[in-house]
């Protein structure tokens, strides 16, 4: 019998979290994608690479409301079934309250254990394979990004100028500027062209125009009476380079566990890493605030499960029993505030470190010992 009334109360946890967090995951989700528009309106990328773009980002936003989501999912079933009275049929079954303040930290590991593997795999893989896309894919929009008497610069070191955009697709006194490095660049005046698509790439066939070199010395000019410009060769403006959050995680532990290697160098700011260019002049803030991320922030989950859980255990005065509910939501809310704040103060001092690293054991220690009090709890119950 108490299985069946464990199954269901966890059914209900679990029903809710998973309406809450997808949806509260896809409004995020249409607010960010919103916000990665530019990906087509500045930098020239299809609409298809911009839909795979932003469902990439999916499992990183679903990761992040994991701990929030979950302590209002364990709040809101036992407030409800606190004004059903449903919570009777548990004491009814001789369950005590330690009892199931452990069957809810018992079902926070499976979450704890759901929010590594995001963490750890999911979201850097999902993240890298986005930026790759990004970084392979064409910039096969720019045609329809080209405007008269606009200058168009949606892609590193070119900038397009058009005089008068045909609606049959010719393009009058182009101006184009490219360049090739610091101290070399090109410029090419045409009185007329088109775009075309050779080999699914872009090419603008100029007609009549010029093209001058410029350097630091000197410059060279050429005429012509038809060119093509290969408009492939550039890349988009997009970060192409791999951010902390897209990489993996055992390789930002070797980061790491390089640095603790070379500590004898003092006031190490950024190192590099010869077996390993990803870490190369990486900042060790940004490194250990992703390692905190990453492997300790899941384990607010079991903290956040006793704080909700203790909603069955209500206050002898008056006073406080009116208060209860808020005090205890307000408690949730403090923690993961906490939990959110204190990586930035993680590299502080050597002794600021191991606390905040055991900040949630500690919490959950304290916590759980303060349940078990306030239950007055048996060794036979545990």
């Amino acid at each position: 019998m108490n299985k069946l009334i464990f199954r269901k109360f966890s059914l209900d946890i679990l029903n809710f979290f998973l309406i809450a967090s997808f949806s509260i995951t896809f409004i995020v989700w249409i607010i960010q994608a919103v916000n990665f528009l530019d990906l087509v309106s500045d930098d020239g990328h299809s609409l298809k690479v911009y839909f795979y773009y932003v469902s990439l980002n999916f499992p990183k936003i679903f990761s992040k409301t994991i701990v929030f989501v979950f302590f209002i999912s364990i709040f809101y079933v036992i407030n409800k079934y606190s004004n059903s009275n449903e919570l009777i049929v548990f004491w009814n079954n001789g369950i005590k309250k330690i009892y199931f303040i452990n069957f809810i930290l018992k079902l926070s590991i499976l979450f704890l254990v759901l929010q590594l593997v995001l963490n750890l795999f999911v979201v850097p893989k999902s993240q890298n394979l986005a930026r790759l896309f990004l970084k392979e894919s064409n910039i096969d929009f720019l045609p329809k990004l080209i405007s008269e008497k606009k200058f168009i610069n949606v892609v590193k070191n070119l900038t397009i100028f058009v005089e008068e955009f045909r609606k049959d697709g010719v393009l009058n006194k182009i101006y184009i500027n490219e360049k090739i490095d610091q101290n070399n660049s090109k410029i090419i005046v045409a009185d007329s062209g088109k775009i075309i698509k050779k080999d699914n790439q872009f090419y603008l066939r100029l007609y009549n125009g010029g093209i001058t070199n410029l350097n630091q010395t000197n410059s060279f000019a050429l005429n012509f009476s038809e060119t093509d410009y290969d408009l492939s060769n550039f890349s988009t403006k997009s970060i192409t380079h791999p951010k902390m959050q897209e990489i993996k995680s055992s390789i930002i532990l070797n980061c790491f566990k390089e640095f603790l290697l070379n500590l004898n160098i003092k006031n190490q700011r950024s190192f590099a890493i010869s077996a390993n260019q990803t870490c190369h002049n990486r900042d060790l803030k940004s490194i250990s605030d992703e390692i905190y991320k990453r492997l300790i922030l899941p384990f607010y989950t079991l903290i956040i499960s006793l704080i909700a859980a203790s909603l069955i255990v209500e206050p002898k005065s008056k006073y406080f029993i009116k208060f209860h509910k808020l005090n205890i939501f307000l408690i949730g809310s403090f923690t993961i505030i906490l939990s959110q704040i204190s990586l930035k103060f993680l590299l502080t001092s050597v002794s600021t470190v191991y606390i905040i690293l055991l900040l949630p054991v500690i919490l959950i220690l304290i916590y759980y010992l303060i349940l078990l009090l306030l239950t007055k709890f048996k060794l036979n119950f545990l």
